[in-house]
């Protein structure tokens, strides 16, 4: 017998898809940490620029973190909220003693790339679930993730 979940959508589906995101979270938490890092820390005549550039991913996703969690919640489950679930759960790496800008750079694309992958499987799931709450936000996130990562990849090249 299928239950339904606070927002009418089956129960279990609602769950598997609340795991994938709290995965998803976990990766934004640690990205989200080495960006801080890098603006923190960065050296060189491209200081100025990436101090900049990576103050606005930083901001951006912090405000995507926030999203996840929320949408765990309205699918009626518990978000990851300790570092140590956080460092587990992530296939982000932690950046260390990344200070110059190709090195930076070339490890936001990695971490948009590992993102990337994860967005597309959930928004997979969340339509055959027909969770179309979930379904928008991964697809909003996966069109600006593709334009970002040839933009930084044009930076490097």
């Amino acid at each position: 017998m299928e239950t339904k979940n606070q927002i009418g959508l089956d129960s279990l589906k609602s769950k598997e898809l609340s795991e994938k995101l709290n995965v998803l979270l976990a990766n934004y938490h640690v990205f989200y940490m080495n960006v801080r890092g890098f603006h923190w820390n960065i050296k060189g005549e491209k200081f100025f620029e990436l101090h900049l550039k990576f103050e606005e991913l930083y901001n951006d996703l912090q405000l995507k973190i926030d999203e996840i969690a929320e949408r765990i919640l309205t699918l009626g489950e518990v978000p990851l909220h300790s570092f140590s679930d956080f460092l587990m759960y992530s296939k982000v790496k932690e950046a260390r003693n990344l200070f110059d800008a190709k090195s930076t750079v070339l490890s936001v694309i990695e971490a948009f790339q590992t993102v990337l992958e994860m967005e597309r499987e959930i928004l997979k799931l969340s339509a055959e679930t027909n969770d179309e709450g979930t379904n928008a936000l991964m697809s909003d996130y996966i069109r600006e993730k593709e334009k970002l990562i040839w933009m930084y990849k044009a930076y490097v090249s």
